[in-house]
């Protein structure tokens, strides 16, 4: 014959049970609003200058998946440019990365011809888009925090009024 239980083993289960379920309620809550990091890289822009993710911390930055050879992008860039501008004072980065199969040549001529005054970089291996999540499609902007915590993924041209109040906010944290 069992005996039965103690009203007090009981009411400590609970409590415990109660304290199990918060933590992992809390955990589940935190790990759908945590941002992800970005990824620890580096980039080459056109003159061979290196910038590692690291030495972006502190700064919002911007990194635009793009290709000479992408009608949308190709639309999308004086917009960028006039972002670039208006928010750089403040404190924005911004690095366009030649797709992999984007010709070298080609990328320099563009960004000479148009005087892109923001970062471009190449990715001939492609370890760049592979990092930020295997990015195919292009344009593919990423926006990212003084921390380094991806704010927000457009695939194709974003709205630039989203774009400039996500920028507004994130330089004035």
């Amino acid at each position: 014959m069992l005996a039965p239980s103690s009203p007090r083993k009981f009411t400590l289960f609970s409590v415990i049970a109660g304290l199990a379920l918060l933590i992992l309620g809390g955990l589940f809550w935190q790990s759908l609003h945590a941002r992800p990091l970005m990824p620890d890289v580096i980039f080459t822009n056109l003159k061979g200058e290196r910038m590692s993710s690291q030495q972006l911390r502190g700064k919002v930055l911007m990194v635009n998946f793009w290709a000479t050879s992408c009608s949308t992008c190709i639309a999308e860039m004086p917009r960028m440019v006039e972002t670039y501008n208006k928010y750089h004072a403040q404190g924005l980065e911004y690095i366009g990365v030649a797709m992999s199969y984007d010709p070298p040549n080609y990328v320099l001529n563009y960004t000479e011809t148009r005087q892109l005054p923001f970062h471009v970089a190449l990715d001939p291996q492609g370890k760049l888009a592979q990092a930020f999540g295997e990015v195919k499609l292009t344009p593919t902007t990423y926006v990212i925090d003084k921390q380094g915590q991806i704010l927000k993924r457009y695939v194709g041209e974003p709205s630039f009024s989203e774009l400039h109040a996500l920028l507004e906010n994130a330089l004035k944290a």
